[in-house]
């Protein structure tokens, strides 16, 4: 699985007005970083979502914050949406129109994407907010 970058420049006018279907990720995950040289350790591999990067300047691992044990860099308490695909790598702005959506109401977030789709991941302490707000435009389950 490959970390998104969320770039907020211009947003496609098609993914503004796209409803699209936001899945409910049902446990609380931590992002985790490791040393760039570090292999990645057993914990990572727990859970139904993980997703594991590795830069020349760290190894970063999200997984489900059960897993993540004490001692080693984290921040935890973050809830997900799953953007329901699968997204075709031709359509564009979904990531951007959404992540405006959260930064218009002042929610920090945290992207993970795969092959597939997208997920947004928010701290815990705005969860209720950004379901409301993203609901305004898009369909939550």
């Amino acid at each position: 699985m490959i970390l998104g970058l969320v770039m907020f420049t211009m947003v496609n006018a098609t993914a503004q007005k796209r409803n699209l279907t936001l899945s409910l990720m049902p446990d609380s995950y931590a992002v985790c970083r490791l040393a760039p040289d570090s292999k990645v350790p057993d914990w990572a591999y727990q859970g139904s979502f993980y997703s594991i990067s590795k830069t020349s300047d760290e190894l970063s691992i999200v997984v489900d914050q059960r897993f993540a044990p004490a001692g080693i860099k984290k921040a935890e308490n973050w809830k997900g949406f799953k953007i329901e695909g699968p997204l075709d790598f031709s359509i564009t702005g979904i990531l951007a129109a959404l992540s405006k959506t959260l930064a218009d109401n002042k929610i920090p977030l945290f992207c993970v994407s795969t092959f597939d789709t997208d997920y947004i991941l928010v701290e815990s302490k705005y969860y209720e907010q950004a379901k409301k707000v993203l609901a305004i435009e898009n369909t939550i389950k």
